[in-house]
């Protein structure tokens, strides 16, 4: 990516996608890392997609999707949890970068999730901040088990999802740059055995056009 080849937000899915199917086939090009991209980029940056992702060490964004500087704006919180700082520099990444695509990563054998779900089924829950965390995620999990959905990777995905739902009802600058179609927001559910991102929710995005990807 150049700072003028801003995508569609198709193409920039597409884009970050082919990044991933490099990273699990061992075969990644590391783009953009190198002095000449570090001193494209030191004026400005236009970044294909704004990342908010779970915290977690295993989860470094421009690693599993094969990126560089200034490809990836990168928002990151235990559990992927959203509160107005996050709201906050995913519009900047929209209304000021112009970034077409938002992606909410979430990943299998999240400990947020984990916790979320322990404290339900034994009442306890962690001390200081991280039970806010716990507390962000649990809405979560009681509507996944609320659909009859127990499994580890069905709660993943509700929780993803609810985080992509939660983005839209809670920033209108998203919500109107996703209903003018210069921005798709989508979820993506992480393997960390084999390093694989699964689409498990789209607003914004053609799925029928994704779908083969």
């Amino acid at each position: 990516m150049t700072d003028t080849a801003i995508p569609t937000p198709r193409d920039a899915f597409e884009l970050l996608m082919s990044g991933n199917q490099r990273f699990v086939a061992g075969s990644a090009e590391h783009p953009n890392q190198d002095a000449v991209r570090r001193t494209e980029v030191a004026p400005s940056q236009r970044p294909f997609a704004v990342l908010f992702g779970c915290s977690d060490s295993r989860l470094a964004a421009e690693i599993i999707f094969d990126r560089g500087l200034g490809d990836l704006f990168v928002v990151r919180t235990a559990g992927h949890v959203a509160g107005t700082e996050v709201l906050g520099s995913i519009e900047f990444g929209v209304s000021v970068l112009g970034a077409p695509l938002v992606v909410v990563l979430g990943h299998d054998s999240c400990g947020a999730v984990a916790a979320a779900c322990a404290a339900l089924e034994d009442g306890r829950t962690p001390g200081g901040f991280v039970r806010d965390v716990v507390e962000r995620v649990t809405p979560s999990v009681l509507a996944a088990r609320a659909a009859g959905r127990e499994k580890p990777e069905e709660i993943l995905a509700e929780h993803i999802e609810h985080t992509v739902d939660l983005l839209l009802e809670r920033s209108r600058v998203l919500a109107d740059a996703v209903a003018e179609g210069r921005t798709a927001v989508v979820g993506l559910s992480y393997r960390l055995a084999d390093g694989s991102a699964q689409l498990v929710a789209t607003r914004g995005l053609d799925v029928a056009a994704t779908a083969a990807l």
